[in-house]
């Protein structure tokens, strides 16, 4: 089974730390002749395929790199702009690698936020006083699972949804939390977490989940 990442949230909404245990390369690289038959755009200082659908690459994929080289942003490796690099014929036969890009930390900051305000929501929404807002998502591909402490902050974890034993999981993360965040004298609440001790025992018990299923007594 598989963890994909861990988000913790505060309870204004801000992403105080984030942790990508593992992120699915769907990549696909291909060598193209002049005129390219794939329509980009400049997309969140990204170059993204916005029409044309072949071989594996898919309207949303950015481009990773040219000619085998990573691109930096919207331009090339030598700091020209892709779009324009690409409408030149000189450039043909041109190899491409086109895949998902990964989240930026400003967008990891704004889903966060996005977050906070749907578990709001769903609080709102409920017919009986006191609901616990959401606690797990569900797609095809993954499960979103949440846990809120009393103090309100939120401990979220994307997994495989086949994974067992994601609630002891993400009370074995307060744990971890409670035990290297909150009683390092060096950290102030609600602000990011900057701890090599809790990243070294978060990614302990992800290990542990993902080999077991769950957490077991003692564990």
């Amino acid at each position: 089974m598989v963890i994909f990442s861990v988000y913790v949230v505060n309870k204004a909404g801000g992403l105080i730390y984030q942790y990508d245990n593992y992120v699915p390369r769907t990549e696909v690289e291909k060598t193209f002749s002049y005129p390219l038959d794939l329509v980009l755009k400049h997309h969140d200082e990204k170059v993204i395929v916005s029409f044309g659908q072949r071989d594996g690459i898919k309207v949303g994929h950015a481009v990773l790199s040219i000619n085998g080289v990573d691109v930096v942003g919207k331009s090339t490796a030598e700091g020209k702009d892709i779009l324009e690099y690409l409408k030149d014929p000189v450039n043909y036969p041109v190899s491409i690698r086109f895949g998902r890009a990964r989240l930026s930390s400003n967008e990891k900051l704004m889903l966060a936020s996005m977050f906070h305000s749907l578990f709001a929501i769903g609080s709102q929404l409920s017919p009986e006083v006191g609901s616990s807002g959401i606690e797990m998502l569900e797609t095809d591909v993954f499960k979103l699972h949440c846990f809120q402490t009393l103090t309100g902050i939120k401990f979220i974890v994307l997994a495989d949804p086949r994974q067992a034993g994601i609630d002891a999981l993400l009370k074995k993360i307060y744990e971890i939390y409670s035990d290297f965040a909150l009683k390092n004298p060096f950290y102030s609440l609600e602000m990011p977490i900057r701890c090599e001790l809790f990243d070294q025992n978060l990614k302990g018990a992800l290990e542990v989940a993902e080999k077991a299923g769950n957490f077991g007594a003692g564990s």
